[in-house]
């Protein structure tokens, strides 16, 4: 065999492998940017999520203290957040906001608060907050998908 010929190999050789290799580089680097996006594209549809839930809810129950009317809209809102959750998470963050729904309708059935009584009850230390634990579960499930 001619050296010319094993130089021309060796280059169109070198080439290919060249080639190759940057064109698998390129392709790794754009996966990993869109599984990046996607990614924040779920959290942020999450994030978004459970604003709304946290503010139907803390708007109802607030309600549920106040007045034995319950705010059918504001029901159905966190009826509707809660089944949006069923699909995208996790069953821990589920099972947290179907107790605060919960404890919202039972607030309804307990005798009303005026301002001062719930004064009173957050001085002793009796207040309760009803989506402390779900805040909890939504906190560690954003952190399992950062």
């Amino acid at each position: 065999m001619d050296v010319a010929y094993v130089s021309a190999l060796a280059a169109l050789g070198g080439s290919v492998v060249g080639g190759l290799i940057s064109g698998v580089a390129t392709w790794l680097t754009q996966r990993s940017q869109i599984l990046a996006g996607h990614r924040a594209h779920q959290i942020s549809h999450r994030e978004e999520l459970f604003r709304d839930f946290i503010l139907v809810a803390s708007k109802a129950h607030g309600q549920a203290v106040m007045s034995n009317q319950p705010e059918l809209q504001d029901l159905v809102s966190m009826y509707g957040a809660i089944n949006r959750m069923e699909v995208l998470c996790s069953p821990r963050t589920v099972e947290c906001a179907e107790r605060v729904m919960q404890v919202t309708l039972e607030t309804y059935f307990q005798p009303n608060k005026a301002l001062p009584d719930i004064l009173e009850m957050m001085k002793a230390g009796a207040w309760i907050n009803p989506l402390s634990e779900f805040a909890e579960a939504a906190r560690k499930e954003l952190r399992t998908l950062a």
